[in-house]
């Protein structure tokens, strides 16, 4: 006769389910840097538990600065809102140099300094195009010499050899007073070359330009080569001046390749790719970046950059290094942007600033939801305050993306828009932003217009 094992079953059950609920009451564990879903056997039927909102009664207070014509923003759109005082370092000088790009051949030049959010040229590749498109100009803009995101860049063929790189984010090795404004600089070894090409594979107007460049600061004598097209090969000498040098080559150019046959005491920051006018965008992405490496920058070098590339704005994007899930206080961060933001109006006295806010950034919770990290909010505010007390431009890219769980939205669209770390946007992000930034470009210097339409009636 067999025994009954229904007596063993139901302990069995009985030990298990208790074991479950004594999981329910463990602390929250995390795996390399994952959360962990809380073990909860009554999950199913247990009322949802609403969201906690207690961060935002941590926020700082808005602006009291009121901005131009922010009350006449159009009903779905994220204006841009300009706290500029009478210095106007706010978008002014960027909407009267659109103004005598109208009149007159002339070069517009906008810096979009950024982290891995704008890496291998996401979203201002396709603002750059918009831009271009409307307001003319071609080519890719600044690229510095070598990269470790050339491969998957898809505005520009970056080929090179022979260099030894230093970033300021790199831990050793790295002199910051030879830094350019990208926070790179290259010291070429015998044979060293760099070539860029144009492409018609992502986006319009890059695959040739009417204008190559190559900087550089020699404290010797220095000697390059440059072949436009793979043609004929033109050589030229440069004695050291004590400035930031620039060789430089016209014509219809769908490639060129730079050489260095000679090279004492010589630092590289990069090359462009321009038009002769029009619209030039240049993107400064940097990997890990807060934003508070700029204040590094000698301002001397920002000074001669200038003088090459004079900038008519620059925009600031930064944040997802900075943002943490509990983070309602970034006071000692502003106080550092504050520092940056002067450094940039010295070194660059001619350009409005635009700043744009971290975006949208989700993790996962205990229970398994994904949620905005509640310091993105707070950080938000912070930027906010800030382009106020700086009397600068300010964008809300969290609210244009769509606020609160708006990144997971765009990591679960079809196709999707975003990685699935909830922090980054892909290509098709990209566009979408850079679409919604464009948007209200083109909508603020058309209020700047009715603006001084109105002053001078």
């Amino acid at each position: 006769m067999e025994k009954s094992v229904l007596r063993h079953t139901g302990l069995f059950v009985f030990i298990v389910t208790g074991l479950l609920l004594l999981m329910n009451g463990l602390p929250g564990l995390t795996w390399r840097g994952r959360v962990l879903r809380r073990v909860d056997i009554l999950g199913d039927v247990r009322p949802p538990v609403e969201a906690l909102h207690d961060a935002d009664s941590l926020l700082p207070p808005p602006p009291e600065v009121k901005p131009a014509f922010v009350d006449t923003c159009r009903t779905g759109m994220t204006c841009i809102e300009d706290y500029s005082d009478s210095t106007l370092r706010g978008m002014t000088a960027f909407y009267r140099a659109l103004d005598d790009l109208a009149k007159r051949p002339r070069h517009v030049r906008i810096a979009y300094f950024g982290d891995s959010f704008i890496e291998a040229d996401i979203l201002t590749a396709d603002l750059r195009e918009k831009l271009q498109q409307k307001y003319g100009g071609c080519g890719v803009g600044f690229v510095t010499i070598t990269s470790m995101t050339s491969g998957y860049r898809p505005t520009v063929r970056h080929s090179f050899s022979g260099w030894s790189s230093h970033s300021i984010m790199d831990s050793v090795f790295f002199d910051r007073s030879k830094q350019g404004v990208s926070g790179h600089y290259f010291v070429p070894r015998a044979g060293a070359y760099v070539e860029l090409r144009g492409q018609t594979a992502y986006a319009s107007r890059l695959d040739t330009c009417r204008r190559a460049s190559i900087f550089f600061y020699n404290r010797g004598e220095t000697t390059l080569s440059v072949q436009v097209n793979r043609g004929e090969v033109v050589t030229r000498s440069f004695h050291p001046v004590g400035d930031l040098q620039e060789m430089e080559v016209d014509g219809n150019i769908g490639s060129v390749r730079w050489q260095v046959e000679k090279a004492d005491s010589t630092l590289f920051y990069g090359l462009a790719l321009d038009d002769t006018a029009g619209i030039s965008l240049d993107n400064f992405s940097l990997r890990g970046s807060s934003g508070l490496t700029l204040r590094s920058v000698p301002v001397w070098m920002m000074c001669e950059f200038n003088r090459q590339r004079p900038y008519d704005l620059i925009i600031l994007q930064y944040g997802l290094n900075v943002a943490t899930k509990r983070g309602s206080n970034y006071d000692r961060y502003i106080a550092g942007m504050q520092t940056t933001l002067q450094h940039l109006k010295e070194a660059f006295p001619q350009a409005g600033i635009l700043v744009v806010s971290v975006g949208d950034r989700d993790y996962k919770t205990e229970d398994g939801s994904l949620r905005t990290m509640p310091g993105i909010k707070n950080l938000v505010r912070y930027q906010q305050n800030l382009a106020a007390d700086e009397a600068v431009a300010f964008w809300n890219m969290f609210e244009a993306m769509g606020g609160e769980g708006s990144m997971a939205e765009m990591v679960h669209a079809k196709p999707s828009m975003a990685n699935y770390d909830y922090t980054h946007i892909n290509f098709r992000g990209g566009k979408h932003l850079a679409g919604l930034l464009y948007e209200a470009l083109v909508y603020g210097k058309e209020q700047y217009d009715r603006r001084r339409a109105y002053e001078e009636e």
